[in-house]
Order: structure tokens, then sequence, then C-alpha cells
């Protein structure tokens, strides 16, 4: 059997990556108390024909009555009980979380005449910091739309070809951070700058002069090439781990030429040459 837990601070899209799950074949339980997973199992398994069931389920701070600090216990206990497990934390930043429940006018679930929204979502990130701790995968929503979001959960938790590996390649600029839910974080800032050039300062690396201008520079060739061999070297190592998702970020200063120039090549390299599964994302063009 396999277990997906889907959990975050409210706001960040666990609503959407349940529905995701459910459309492909999960059966998904929303805001159900962690010490009511291995009841739920046991009856699962003493029904029979349940080695290919997929659940997934939703916990977050709405249940008060949990106590997340047993999640790790929880999960280790179905582990030995036959159940193939992952935990899925959703996050985004705390501006971006005001922004949406101030757009939508929902209600924050902690929120209260005492409480208000602010503190409401601080409170909730302390609360469900156990969980965050053991996921095996986290992922910052804040730069992505409802698509996005449902793309990404489709293809890395449930790809196209059982057995694939899921890469995305994600470009970003330091100026505004590293994303939280990469693998592996490539700085490509020593190579030539596009924004020095007063024509393509305004222009991505999506533009053909960029990418002329790149393709030009010895330096980005190397780097290209070595990231290429660094991760055809490792990759197998993550699959052979049953690893089926694997985030690489690219970032330069701002984002907007060399690191996304450098994700479009490695995404239509890998997807020609090494998986199936090969997304990309700029974090900056977004």
């Amino acid at each position: 059997m396999r277990l997906v837990v889907i959990s975050g601070r409210s706001g960040s899209g666990k609503s959407t990556a349940l529905h995701v799950l459910e459309d492909v074949g999960f059966t998904c339980i929303d805001n159900l108390p962690a010490e009511l997973l291995p009841p739920l199992f046991q009856q699962y398994q003493a029904s029979g024909n349940h080695s290919d069931h997929k659940i997934a389920v939703g916990i977050d701070a709405r249940n008060l009555l949990g106590d997340f600090t047993q999640l790790p216990q929880i999960l280790a206990q179905l582990k030995d009980s036959g159940v193939n497990h992952e935990v899925i934390f959703l996050d985004a930043r705390t501006p971006i979380l005001l922004q949406r429940f101030s757009e939508t006018r929902r209600k924050h679930p902690l929120s209260s005449d005492s409480l208000v929204l602010k503190e409401a979502i601080k409170l909730e990130r302390k609360l469900l910091e156990p969980v965050a701790t053991i996921a095996t995968r986290s992922i910052d929503t804040s730069a992505m739309n409802l698509h996005q979001l449902r793309d990404l959960i489709k293809k890395q938790v449930v790809p196209d070809n059982q057995g694939d590996m899921a890469i995305l390649f994600e470009s970003f600029g330091f100026k505004r951070g590293v994303p939280a839910d990469v693998d592996f974080v490539f700085d490509v800032r020593c190579l030539p700058n596009p924004y020095w050039k007063p024509e393509l300062r305004a222009q991505t690396g999506n533009d053909p002069e960029v990418v002329e201008f790149l393709e030009q520079q010895v330096d980005v060739a190397h780097m290209l090439a070595d990231i290429i061999g660094y991760m055809e070297r490792w990759l197998p190592k993550f699959q052979a781990n049953n690893r089926s998702y694997l985030t690489v970020a690219i970032g330069c200063t701002g984002g907007q030429h060399r690191s996304v120039y450098l994700c479009n090549k490695l995404c239509e390299y890998f997807s020609t040459h090494v998986a199936n599964v090969v997304q990309v994302h700029h974090r900056e063009l977004s």
C-alpha cells in the first residue's frame, strides 16, 4: 500500500494537491488526525486486495487535538506493516499567504477575535514544525499559480511512467533568495552577464538575442557541460534509492538571463537523453 501525507500551512495549496491525487486514483481524506492513521490502514489490510491501494491524507493544524510530534513514530509503524509513505509539506512566504487570504476573503482556521491573521499564520507554522521536519518533500508555492502546482504534484508524485524520475529545473535570482524546496543549487553568477549589454537588459534567457549572446561564451558552454556531467553521474544513484523526483535550481543575480537559458538547455538535454518527465520553472518570470 502507498500513503501520501499532504500537510502545510493554510493557503499554500494543500486542497489543490489532494484534488490532483484524487483525480489520478488516490483515495483522499482531508483533515485526518494523525493518530487515526494506523486504524485506517488496519481496516484496509483486513479487507484484503490492498497491495496496490493508494491513499492520500491531509494533515494540518485544523486538528488542534492531534499530537504532531507522534507522526514520525506512527509512520514508522505503518512502514513496518508494509505501507510505503512520503510526506509532502507545502508552504509559502508569509506575505504571500496574507495576500491569498485577503484576495479570497477566507477565514484562517486558527484566527479568532484574539488572534489576528498574521499571528495565526505564525502560530500555524510553529504547530506544524514536527511535520515539516520529517517531510520527504517540501514545496514552496509562493511563485506558483494553481495550474503550475497541479502539474508539479501530478508529475512528481505520480509520473506518467512508474519508475521514471521526475526532474524539475528551476531558475531563480539570488537577490530574492534561494528556493527552499530544491535538492541541488548551482550558482552561475560567475558567467558573463547579458544584463550589462544595454540592448539585452530588458530581455530574458528565453529571447533569441540573449540565447545567441550566451552561446558565444566559452564559460557558459563549460558550465552547462559540467552540470550535465554531474547530474548524469549521480542521477542513477538517486533512482537506485527509489527517488521519484529531483529539483535542480540554477541561480544568477536576477534570475532573468543566465539561469533561464541554462535551465532551458538542461531541460532540453535531459528530456531527450535521460528522463521522460522533465519540467522547467522560471521563478522570477512567473
